[in-house]
């Protein structure tokens, strides 16, 4: 229960996120996929909440490309070609839905025309404190082998802080992508080889950069993740649930 002494505008706004998540969750996962979509006064009978909560949370939603109003036809779940990717919660919700190769492959396939020239960038004009965030990432990794650490976790921070050392902010904005990418990524390679990401290969990514060699930065990285982009090109596992 939220407490009493909480603002009311901040009991509104966790019940239209809240809302947002059920919804867009329940959307991306398919719930949908064969029936109609409520009416707000159905969903707020639904959800036992105010109709206003129901009305944000459903504009939210068609700001992310999930739903449309359209005259005459009320309120319609969108295809998956208009939803927003780039998005956060479309990319978490996107995580809930039934593992598939297909979008593991599209992941990675945009992290190897992104994060490559990130890394060449990196490798330009990163700074001092930029380099030891990276550091920092590889270090992390090397204490994830040992068990002192999260593999996932310690795997996308150093990701992220090669595309924040490159400073361009259009690069920074694809860490959502990348540690979604990843989040499916170290699941299947944990099925299918057993293993996580090669700590020899990040640090050849990390001394390229460090070195201030654009080129070996970039094939370096490339490497790294085209080594996925060939696990799943050689590989057709049956789809887990639980993955």
């Amino acid at each position: 229960m939220i407490g009493a002494g909480q603002p009311r505008h901040q009991l509104g706004r966790n019940l239209t996120y809240g809302m947002l998540d059920a919804l867009g969750r329940a959307i991306v996962t398919g719930a949908y996929d064969n029936a109609p979509f409520p009416t707000e006064a159905e969903l707020a009978k639904q959800q036992g909440v105010s109709r206003s909560v129901t009305r944000e949370a459903v504009k939210m939603l068609t700001a992310k490309g999930l739903l449309s109003a359209r005259p005459r036809q009320g309120t319609i779940v969108q295809p998956i070609s208009s939803w927003n990717l780039f998005d956060p919660d479309v990319l978490s919700w996107l995580l809930d839905r039934r593992f598939s190769i297909d979008l593991l492959r599209e992941f990675n396939q945009l992290r190897i025309a992104i994060e490559p020239e990130a890394a060449a960038l990196a490798a330009t004009v990163a700074g001092d404190s930029d380099k030891a965030k990276i550091r920092k990432g590889l270090d992390r990794m090397i204490a994830a082998e040992a068990g002192d650490d999260d593999p996932l976790e310690s795997d996308i921070a150093f990701h992220v802080a090669i595309l924040q050392a490159s400073n361009n902010a259009f690069f920074a904005q694809f860490r959502d992508v990348v540690g979604a990418a990843l989040r499916t990524s170290i699941r299947f390679t944990n099925r299918v080889v057993g293993r996580t990401a090669s700590v020899p290969d990040h640090a050849a990514v990390f001394q390229a950069i460090s070195a201030g060699d654009p080129h070996r930065a970039r094939a370096a990285m490339r490497h790294l993740i085209s080594d996925v982009l060939t696990l799943i090109g050689n590989s057709d596992p049956v789809p887990d649930p639980a993955i």
